[in-house]
């Protein structure tokens, strides 16, 4: 696929930036605005929220009732609060307890998965996990017994369910997490207390990759590339969806390296190993508990088996890479995607770089639910001349000045990646993570003269701490590598100049 030059880049922010509202945050328009928020530590990940409005003070509400749904599931479904529903009732054994709506749902969606799927989808895929990441602790495979007694543990029946009473009976050993798609039904839950709590055209909540889109909104989603998944890389497939949640699952943000190989988060449950034919699969469906179950299950399942079970349900569409490059398309894959403007590098008599500057951007860590600060990060030449925005995160447009550096240098001519905007379908993503590369191209796509290059990395937090840091790479020159410091909205940075990542 080919990439972007940016002037796309720039037309795509310009029309985003005239969605800015003005100062007075309860001003109504005549027209609807959008209005987009970021926060991190949600569920593990990092979480987006986009609403359109015509007053600024509804899109407040929208978002606190966000928060409060995903907050207030969090409660009851969470496997790692050990003061949550789930994990109270956990610690119970052979006793029919009586549960709330929300869990005693979840619980019965995971016995209905664990049968479609056969067995692909089981909450107790935390055995299997847990002996990885203990294998990955000592540098050595496991064990073929405990293999072997993680499918033993796997196999037993975890609960007894009574929907006419609405008890739950918890009845095996082994530990339990309701991963899979309990996020899909939060997200969905979210989105339904936003619509009912404020006064909104539509809405987007995007936690982790994973996303509805509901009301008016009618949304450009990039799916990441799984084998080139920096933020700025140029996505596999761009869709355009109104009314409908997506979601992904794949092997290449998260897992463990063991004597140098990797293996996927993502296991398979029957026979403890993790899975490995699919790097990720993505699916759009009406129902978000459907589009998260599939997704994972897509991932573990052989793809003729899983384009069998889409086939058996409604309104499913899929796409599914394998690791040796095969994609599976549903029927109407093809109908669901959006163009993007074919578009070629200037060479200008300069080859293609075969090297690559990957900047890994880890933000502070923060508690709680915390909004995403406003960061820039661009390439400057010899000359002190900025050649490439790569990242510009900031909230409407009067908030831009913030990131005070890169404003003083370069005033109002926005150019930044096209993610900075658009929705994102991915892997989960651990929260406050990117990666981001540049190819040795400026703003315009130009290929530019190898020689000595400085990264800057700018982020200011609203109400909070600012960073600026620098790295001086040359491009002319052998492998580098930087390690950067932060001193309170960054936590670090890791500047690596390499050759570049395959892509296909």
């Amino acid at each position: 696929m080919p990439k972007f030059l940016s002037l796309y880049f720039l037309g795509l922010t310009l029309l985003l930036s005239q969605f800015a509202f003005a100062n007075d945050p309860i001003k109504e328009t005549k027209t609807a605005q959008t209005h987009i928020a970021h926060y991190e530590n949600v569920l593990g990940t990092s979480l987006e929220i986009k609403t359109s409005v015509y007053a600024e003070k509804q899109a407040t509400i929208a978002e606190q009732a966000v928060l409060n749904e995903i907050e207030r599931l969090s409660k009851i479904l969470s496997g790692y609060d050990a003061n949550s529903e789930f994990s109270k009732w956990m610690a119970t054994h052979d006793q029919a307890i009586k549960v709330s709506k929300e869990l005693f749902s979840v619980l019965n969606l995971f016995d209905q998965w664990r049968s479609r799927t056969n067995g692909a989808l089981d909450p107790s895929a935390e055995i299997v996990n847990k002996i990885w990441k203990e294998a990955a602790a000592k540098s050595q495979l496991p064990s073929q017994e405990a293999i072997n007694n993680a499918i033993s543990d796997v196999k037993q029946v975890h609960w007894v369910l009574d929907a006419k009473n609405q008890t739950a009976t918890h009845i095996s050993n082994a530990p339990l997490k309701l991963n899979s798609f309990a996020k899909s039904y939060i997200i969905q839950s979210a989105v339904d207390a936003a619509m009912n709590a404020a006064k909104i055209n539509g809405i987007i909540v995007n936690i982790g990759g994973d996303m509805v889109i509901s009301g008016e909104m009618n949304e450009k989603v990039w799916i990441s590339n799984p084998k080139a998944d920096a933020e700025n890389d140029a996505p596999i497939d761009q869709l355009q969806i109104q009314g409908k949640a997506i979601a992904t699952s794949g092997n290449y943000r998260r897992g463990e390296l063991i004597n140098g190989q990797w293996y996927s988060h993502i296991v398979d449950p029957r026979t403890a190993l993790p899975a490995n034919e699919v790097i990720s699969a993505t699916v759009v469906t009406k129902d978000a508990t459907d589009a998260g179950a599939l997704a994972t299950a897509f991932n573990v399942m052989k793809p003729n088996e899983s384009i069998a079970l889409a086939e058996s349900m409604t309104d499913v569409d899929y796409l599914i890479i394998t690791r040796n490059g095969e994609r599976f398309e549903s029927k109407n894959w093809k109908n669901l995607e959006a163009a993007i403007p074919a578009t070629a590098a200037i060479n200008n008599g300069q080859k293609d770089w075969s090297k690559e500057v990957v900047i890994n951007l880890e933000l502070a860590t923060q508690y709680g639910y915390a909004k995403r600060p406003f960061a820039a990060v661009w390439i400057e030449d010899a000359d002190k001349k900025t050649v490439k925005t790569i990242a510009l995160w900031y909230n409407k447009g009067r908030w831009l000045p913030d990131l005070r550096d890169w404003y003083r240098k370069n005033g109002t001519s926005i150019a930044a990646d096209p993610s900075t905007f658009v929705s994102i379908t991915s892997s989960t993503r651990s929260p406050g993570k990117y990666t981001m590369k540049w190819e040795g191209k400026d703003d315009k796509g130009t290929v530019l003269k190898s020689g000595k290059y400085t990264v800057h990395i700018e982020v200011a937090r609203e109400h909070g701490g600012y960073d600026l840091l620098e790295q001086e790479v040359n491009c002319a020159n052998a492998d580098q590598q930087f390690t950067l410091k932060g001193s309170s909205e960054v936590g670090a940075v890791n500047v690596e100049y390499k050759i570049k990542s395959a892509t296909n």
